[in-house]
C-alpha cells in the first residue's frame, strides 16, 4: 500500500509540473495585458515602468522561473486588476465553488443509484424506458437554457426558489457554508441541481449497463439458484463489481462541475470562480488566471489521488499490480 501511495503521489508532482509549464506558457503568451492596465495617454517612460513593476519586461522562461520560485513559498503573484495576492482572491471565492460542485454530485449520486439500479433490473419495462430517455435529454440540453427553464418554473411562476445569490452563510473554522442554513440550502438547490443533470445522466447509463452485464455472470446466477435474496445479490454482489467504474466517473465529474461551473455560476449569480476567472479573462489579469487553473488541476490530481486509493481498498488487485511493476 505504502509503495502504491509513493508512486502516485510521484506521479501527480510531475504532472502538476509539466501542466505548470504548459499553463505558463500559453497563459503568458496570449495578448498583452499592458494594452488594457495603462492609460493611453501614459508616457514611454511610465509604460517602462509599469512593465518592469510587473516584470514583463523579462523573457518568458526568466518570468517562469521566477514565478516557479514564488509558487514553491505559497506565492502566485499579486492580481493586476485587484492589487491583491491572486491565491488570495480563488480561496475567498474557493469555498462557495466546492459547496456547489459537492451539492451537484450528491445530488447526481442520490438520483441516478435507484434509477441507475431500477433501469438495469427492468430494462424493457415502461419505467426503464423511461428513465433511459430521460438519461438521453440530460446529456443533450444545454446547461445555461436548463437553468433558465428552472428559474422559470421554480421561481418566476411558482415562487419556491430564490433566483440568484448563495443566501445566508455560518462560519465553520473561518469558512462561510450555505448549506447549513434553510436560506442557504434554499438558494443551492436550483444552481446545484442544474450542475449535477450531466452527471446523473451519465451515471445512470453506466450503473444500467453494469447492473445488465454483471447480472447474466455465472456467480449471480448461482447465487439466484441458491435462494439469496435479491436484495443481497444486488448490493453486495453486483454493485461491489461495478464500483470501480462508478467511483471514477463520480471522481471525474466532481472535478469536471469545479472546472466548469462558470455556467451555472453566471446564470444564477453564485459567488463562486466562476466569475473571477471570468472577469481575469477579459482584463487579461495573468496572475489570477494561471492560480486559478493551477489549483483546478490540483484539485483534480488530488480527486484522482483519492480515487486511486478507493480503488486499492475496494479491489486489492490493483494495488497488487502497482506494486508488481
Amino acid at each position: 500500500m505504502t509503495v502504491f501511495l509513493i508512486r502516485r503521489l510521484m506521479q501527480s508532482v510531475v504532472v502538476l509540473f509539466v501542466v505548470s509549464v504548459l499553463v505558463f506558457a500559453g497563459v503568458y503568451a496570449i495578448g498583452n495585458p499592458l494594452d488594457l492596465l495603462i492609460d493611453s495617454r501614459a508616457t514611454q517612460a511610465e509604460i517602462e515602468q509599469i512593465t518592469r513593476n510587473l516584470g514583463l519586461d523579462r523573457p518568458l522562461w526568466e518570468q517562469y522561473f521566477v514565478f516557479l520560485g514564488a509558487v514553491l513559498q505559497g506565492d502566485f503573484g499579486h492580481s493586476f486588476i485587484y492589487n491583491e495576492p491572486a491565491i488570495k482572491l480563488i480561496f475567498q471565492r474557493l469555498p462557495a465553488t466546492l459547496e456547489l460542485a459537492f451539492a451537484a454530485i450528491v445530488i447526481a449520486a442520490v438520483v441516478s443509484f435507484p434509477l441507475g439500479i431500477w433501469a438495469g433490473l427492468r430494462p424493457k419495462s415502461i419505467a426503464g424506458r423511461a428513465i433511459m430517455a430521460g438519461s438521453i435529454l440530460g446529456f443533450s440540453l444545454p446547461s445555461f437554457w436548463v437553468g433558465l427553464m428552472l428559474i422559470m418554473v421554480f421561481s418566476i411562476t411558482l415562487g419556491w426558489l430564490p433566483t440568484i445569490g448563495r443566501g445566508e452563510t455560518v462560519e465553520v473554522l473561518g469558512i462561510g457554508l450555505s448549506i447549513l442554513t434553510w436560506d442557504g440550502i434554499k438558494h443551492i438547490i436550483l444552481p446545484a441541481l442544474n450542475l449535477s443533470i450531466f452527471a446523473m445522466a451519465l451515471l445512470i447509463r453506466l450503473i444500467r449497463t453494469g447492473m445488465l452485464e454483471t447480472l447474466s455472470l455465472d456467480y449471480v446466477k448461482f447465487a439466484h439458484a441458491k435462494g439469496v435474496p435479491t436484495g443481497r445479490i444486488i448490493f453486495v454482489h453486483v454493485l461491489k463489481n461495478i464500483l470501480i467504474p462508478i467511483i471514477t466517473v463520480l471522481g471525474l465529474e466532481f472535478g469536471l462541475i469545479l472546472a466548469f461551473a462558470v455556467v451555472t455560476e453566471t446564470v444564477f449569480a453564485w459567488p463562486g470562480m466562476g466569475k473571477l476567472i471570468i472577469d481575469a479573462i477579459n482584463l487579461l489579469d495573468r496572475p489570477v488566471i494561471v492560480a486559478y487553473l493551477l489549483v483546478t488541476v490540483l484539485m483534480f490530481i488530488v480527486i484522482n489521488f483519492v480515487v486511486d486509493v478507493l480503488y486499492s481498498i475496494i479491489d486489492p488487485r490493483v494495488r497488487l499490480a502497482e506494486s508488481a511493476k
